[in-house]
């Protein structure tokens, strides 16, 4: 008999992120609602990172539950954000949520914007305004 493994592709939510996103959904009185994480075209490197509470699920989107949160990617962001971390950091500088993404192979110093190797169009070579 020969067992067939599915590679199912997702993102990571860590625990400190499922609160805020938890948190979110309390305060705003959102039940139902999942996090919605995306790229965009545009940034300084290349793509930009988003994330939304939404309640509106495409069938063409990819949905999971992490840390007791619905998490929603659409079909062409889950292959750039493929095997990503999502995290909530709270820092002297400040706090927000962070991703860390394993494909990105130029980044922008905020780590709001990033490159992927298949990639085909330049980059904005001049940095990041809202890094300097």
């Amino acid at each position: 008999m020969v067992l067939e493994q599915i590679q199912t592709k997702q993102i990571t939510i860590t625990s400190s992120a499922a609160n805020a996103v938890k948190d979110l959904l309390e305060q705003r009185s959102l039940e139902g609602y999942a996090l919605r994480v995306f790229i965009s075209g545009g940034g300084c490197s290349g793509f930009q990172y988003g994330m939304a509470l939404e309640e509106n699920i495409r069938d063409t989107d990819h949905v999971f539950e992490q840390q007791a949160i619905k998490v929603v990617v659409d079909e062409v962001s889950i292959n750039y954000l493929d095997g990503s971390t999502v995290d909530y950091v709270d820092e002297v500088m400040g706090s927000g949520f962070k991703i860390e993404n394993p494909n990105a192979v130029v980044g922008c110093g905020c780590g709001d914007s990033s490159q992927t190797q298949e990639e085909s169009f330049p980059t904005n070579s001049g940095g990041c305004s809202g890094c300097n």
